[in-house]
């Protein structure tokens, strides 16, 4: 990416985002760079958006997550701890309910992330209702997000969920394929059984990570 000439903003509202995450990354990356991958992340969004009201936000929050992952891959001072990415083809159902489980049960022991290569334009309501129902709300950041470079660099183990060729290949990374149905279109009670069955596979991931 070439931070040397910024493209013009296509929302003039990114340009307090672009602020707000110079003051966040201050020493790690110039404003040129955070304004790259701005952009890019409100152009990668516009493309599935049917409702454009929070794009700006959700540009921003994307963006955020876009230049943690990347913090992460130049050796960035952090945490140190396992980073887990979840694959699902639209982002909107499986590898949501695994992503909102996994941070809920890992309590801060891991960084999880989801994404998906064709993003959906929103998470499918019958996932927030399954979640709601078992005590866990999806926070203002759980919208399908794009498949980046960043973020698939960062992570230590990949999971996907039924997203066929489009799932990314990165050496060194440990890879995990859960065979769920795919929650679209299901009634509720088949959902909820696919959110369990998700719950089972990550209590067995997390028996598997080192203590901390």
């Amino acid at each position: 990416m070439n931070a040397s000439t910024p493209p013009v903003l296509p929302d003039h509202r990114l340009a307090a985002g672009v602020a707000r995450l110079a003051l966040r990354y201050r020493g790690h990356f110039c404003p040129e760079t955070i304004q790259h991958v701005l952009t890019d992340s409100y152009d990668r969004l516009a493309a599935h958006a049917h409702v454009r009201t929070h794009l700006v936000v959700l540009a921003e929050h994307l963006t955020t997550e876009r230049l943690d992952a990347l913090a992460h891959i130049q050796g960035a001072p952090g945490t140190g701890l396992p980073r887990v990415l979840f694959v699902c083809s639209q982002n909107a159902g499986r590898s949501q309910l695994a992503a909102a489980l996994l941070a809920h049960r890992a309590a801060g022991r891991v960084v999880v992330s989801s994404a998906g290569p064709r993003p959906a334009a929103e998470v499918a309501p019958v996932v927030t209702q399954v979640l709601a129902e078992a005590g866990m709300d999806l926070t203002e950041t759980a919208f399908p997000k794009p498949l980046t470079e960043e973020v698939v660099q960062a992570a230590d183990i990949i999971i996907t969920m039924g997203c066929g060729d489009a799932c990314p290949i990165v050496p060194g990374r440990r890879y995990l394929d859960w065979p769920v149905a795919d929650p679209e279109g299901a009634p509720i009670d088949v959902v909820r059984g696919i959110r369990d069955e998700i719950d089972t596979h990550v209590t067995e991931l997390l028996d598997s990570l080192p203590a901390t």
